[in-house]
């Protein structure tokens, strides 16, 4: 049996002023504005190749690629219909009653 790779989906979603940018320096971007489960999909996609980029980020790399799964972060909330000022209460609450991440405390199991 022959492995077949994954159909790759053709374009990526960027940032708004992307387009505008491409312009600036010369060329004419081909874009087009995606529907709204498409949206939904890129937005996932995005928020995984942000991910990604975060993982393989140096320590002088991290903090942008850290602010870009952010922004991919709070679209993705947006179109879920949560602000970002209710998902950062959502977050506060989260750390309130469970704790962050600071302590770095690893569990192992339970006894």
């Amino acid at each position: 049996m022959q492995d077949v790779e994954p159909t790759r989906r053709v374009g990526k979603l960027v940032r708004d002023k992307i387009p505008e940018i491409i312009r600036r320096d010369g060329a004419e971007p081909v874009i087009y504005i995606a529907g709204p489960e498409e949206y939904r999909e890129r937005l996932l996609e995005k928020l995984g190749e942000e991910y990604r980029e975060v993982l393989e980020a140096d320590d002088e790399a991290a903090p942008g690629e850290l602010a870009d799964l952010v922004e991919a972060a709070l679209a993705y909330a947006t179109l879920l219909g949560v602000s970002a000022e209710q998902l950062e209460e959502i977050r506060a609450a989260k750390q309130a009653e469970r704790g962050g991440f600071a302590d770095r405390i690893v569990w192992m199991g339970n006894r």
